[in-house]
């Protein structure tokens, strides 16, 4: 009897301690897609500056195009960044991002869904920031 309370002391003791790891986990990966937002957010005021500095040069010259074409591409990070916050913030609750909130299962898929959303979020702001400052650095 006392061997089976043991084993069954041992077990409960051993998945409890299973169970954090995965807890810290998702909640490490929620840091990690937040971490990244945080990251590209305060780019918004750049994108915005950049579109007025491209709007006056973009026309349909060649040259104008070239403007518009990393105009448009400026909106579309700045677009995507807003439709990738309120996305994710109807996928989940201020609790599951600010405070580590467990997850369910569907919501763990869901949280890599999203970080990979927001790593090619990341990438298409930081581009399409980099190809502005390069073309008006020509001027």
């Amino acid at each position: 009897m006392r061997t089976t309370i043991a084993l069954l002391s041992f077990l409960l003791i051993g998945m409890s301690c299973k169970t954090e790891p995965k807890k810290a986990e998702t909640s490490s990966k929620m840091e990690e897609v937040m971490a990244v937002h945080d990251e590209v957010m305060p780019k918004m005021g750049t994108i915005s500056k950049l579109v007025a500095r491209l709007k006056p040069m973009a026309d349909t010259t060649d040259t104008g195009k070239n403007y518009m074409k990393a105009m448009q591409d400026l909106q579309a990070a700045h677009k995507s960044m807003m439709d990738w916050m309120q996305g994710f913030g109807s996928r989940f609750d201020s609790d599951e991002i600010m405070n580590g909130k467990e997850l369910s299962a569907e919501k763990k898929v869901w949280l890599l869904e999203e970080e990979e959303k927001v790593n090619q979020l990341k990438e298409d702001i930081n581009n399409s920031i980099a190809k502005a400052e390069e073309l008006l650095a020509e001027d």
